[in-house]
């Protein structure tokens, strides 16, 4: 992870309040002779210095202001406890999986500003080494969901061996068993629907994707592609869109490279979510209880350093 100080300190600014020290996670700041130096040999680039600071006197050279083409947003830092928590979990709790999309195209404009939003969210020592590769029309959609069945025909085509199924089983392999139990017969309709064309059962109609993923430099790589994909999601609705995770896309182009490659994707990079956009062809009238969850309190003890 790249660690390199690109911190500036201008000291005619600095009052000397401390404030960037004291949020600094790696000790990359000091005060001395009252002022604000820049003393540490790494740092995280994380910019809590720069939003802590209430004289503009920190910069840091890598971190550029967020921008966007299709709304506008305030640059001041909301305090805690505010917005209205009710009218965020309202959101949250709206968000629903869309399975019904329009035919009408998602401008570009909007998809990088869904990138940027899933850039806001944190990331294992603030690596920030996603990947977003957005498939812009319903045609590349179109042509990664034919590499998508591809793989899903050849696994349907070893599933359908009895013989194979059982001697992985009999090896402890039972995971092409247990596909051919769960998966077998819907991904044979996906298939046989998507090829002639009577109905999508991949991406439901949506006219883009965005694949989210991780460089090998993450240190968190899965959390911080789903954390980043929970952003996009949750700003989607909020712009109006609907959205829908595709796990057998992401589970396809983990297991097959040749879709790596046809969608020019970097070896070492892994694909987390894929997220299929488009404007809703469905609305909901109330919002949907979960199941309930009993929260388990720790009883572990505390450790004793000799």
């Amino acid at each position: 992870m790249e660690l390199t100080v690109n911190t500036i300190i201008d000291s005619e600014k600095c009052n000397g309040c401390g404030l960037c020290v004291k949020v600094c996670p790696r000790e990359t700041l000091s005060l001395v002779n009252g002022k604000a130096c820049v003393t540490g040999k790494t740092s995280n680039n994380c910019g809590h210095c720069v939003a802590a600071c209430p004289m503009d006197a920190v910069r840091v050279t890598t971190l550029e202001p967020l921008q966007f083409s299709s709304f506008n947003t305030e640059n001041a830092w909301i305090k805690h406890g505010m917005p209205d928590i009710g009218q965020l979990v309202q959101l949250m709790a709206s968000r629903r999986s869309c399975r019904n999309f329009k035919m009408k195209p998602v401008d570009r404009s909007i998809l990088e500003d869904l990138v940027t939003i899933g850039t806001t969210a944190p990331t294992g020592s603030n690596s920030q080494e996603w990947t977003f590769t957005i498939l812009p029309d319903r045609s590349q959609t179109e042509n990664l969901g034919d590499h998508v069945l591809s793989y899903f025909q050849k696994l349907n085509r070893m599933a359908r061996i009895t013989m194979l199924r059982k001697v992985l089983r009999f090896l402890g392999k039972d995971e092409l068993e247990r596909y051919y139990n769960n998966y077998y017969e819907r991904n044979e309709e996906r298939i046989r629907n998507w090829k002639s064309k009577e109905k999508d059962m991949l991406f439901h109609g949506a006219q883009a994707v965005i694949l989210v993923g991780t460089t090998e430099a993450a240190a968190c790589p899965k959390e911080d592609a789903l954390l980043a994909t929970q952003n996009i999601l949750l700003a989607a609705h909020a712009m109006g869109l609907g959205t829908c995770l595709i796990g057998f896309a992401v589970m396809a182009l983990t297991r097959d490279q040749s879709i790596y490659k046809a969608l020019g994707l970097g070896c070492k990079e892994s694909i987390h979510s894929a997220i299929a956009i488009g404007w809703p062809n469905e609305k909901y009238n109330k919002i949907i209880s979960r199941k309930k969850i009993k929260p388990l309190y720790s009883s572990m003890d505390p450790v004793h350093f000799l």
